[in-house]
């Protein structure tokens, strides 16, 4: 039987200009490129199908936001075939860099190729929007390889996931990025175990936190207040290691009065962080130095 795949929303065509000038360097380190399908086809395993969001666009979205670095992250969309991403990487000038999909069977040569060409880490997502589940043999392999070429791995989960894996991450000896302030369901509050786990986790010196997916979190919608207390208290744990993105083209959207714009979702910075200099780190230093950008 054949399974229909459903089409989700495409991103905001109009963002709006950030309501604060963002300083020289920032850096998005949380997007995705989607298609041209016709040269990049999506995965088939895929849960929905996007319509296309080419690089062209993102330059576009650049412009708007005052965005002058990006890390391209590898949608699962795409499947095992990081093409699209390398594609980006390619025709960024030098301003972008990239995180991959590493199937079961890849190779540290792969990964020692792939670095050559801007690559700087892998992305575990096991999240139920993208579905699948966590490798730990995957996962242990693949540090070592981070280890010996100076990258990190990324976690998309759900909180309870990320609670179970707790123990692992926090032993891990190469930088851990958790993606989407971990997911945690804002409803609950600050004080619940998923993100008092994360906190504890972010005390570990080698965990970083993508302040990204407010719209993911929300329970009240845009502006995202309540999305606020909690990335605070990452911020005053660890303001270093607090990166930012936009999480753009936005997938997995079906009703677009939910689509987020990107300029608001930007404009939350100066409620995350309201010291200037503190808001700097996130958007440029800290990025940085964990990407290895120069």
């Amino acid at each position: 039987m054949t399974v229909e795949i459903p089409n989700c929303e495409g991103p905001d065509p109009n963002p709006v200009a950030p309501a604060f000038t963002p300083p020289p360097g920032t850096c998005d380190t949380h997007f995705h490129v989607f298609g041209p399908s016709d040269r990049f086809p999506y995965g088939a395993n895929r849960k929905y199908t996007p319509p296309d969001s080419p690089l062209e666009d993102y330059f576009g979205l650049m412009e708007v936001l005052g965005i002058e670095r990006g890390v391209v992250v590898h949608p699962n969309l795409h499947g095992p075939d990081n093409a699209v991403t390398l594609d980006a990487i390619a025709r960024s000038d030098g301003r972008f860099l990239g995180i991959v999909k590493l199937e079961a069977s890849g190779t540290f040569e792969e990964l020692k190729h792939l670095d050559t060409l801007g690559v700087r880490g892998v992305r575990f997502a096991f999240n139920p929007q993208h579905g699948g589940t966590f490798d730990s043999e995957l996962f242990d392999r693949t540090a070592g390889w981070c280890a010996d070429l100076g990258w990190q791995i990324e976690i998309h989960s759900a909180p309870d996931d990320l609670v179970e894996l707790a123990e692992r991450l926090a032993r891990a000896e190469i930088p851990i990025v958790i993606d989407h302030m971990g997911r945690v369901d804002v409803s609950l509050g600050t004080d619940q175990e998923p993100f008092r786990v994360l906190l504890d986790l972010v005390r570990e010196t080698h965990i970083w936190v993508k302040l990204t997916g407010a719209d993911r979190i929300t329970k009240t919608g845009a502006p995202y207040d309540d999305v606020v207390p909690f990335a605070r208290e990452l911020i005053a744990v660890a303001p270093d290691r607090m990166i930012w993105g936009t999480d753009w083209p936005h997938s997995a959207y079906f009703d677009p009065s939910k689509m987020p714009n990107d300029g608001v979702l930007m404009n939350l910075l100066p409620a995350f962080a309201p010291d200037s200099a503190v808001r700097d780190r996130i958007l440029v230093d800290n990025a940085a130095r964990l990407f290895g950008f120069t």
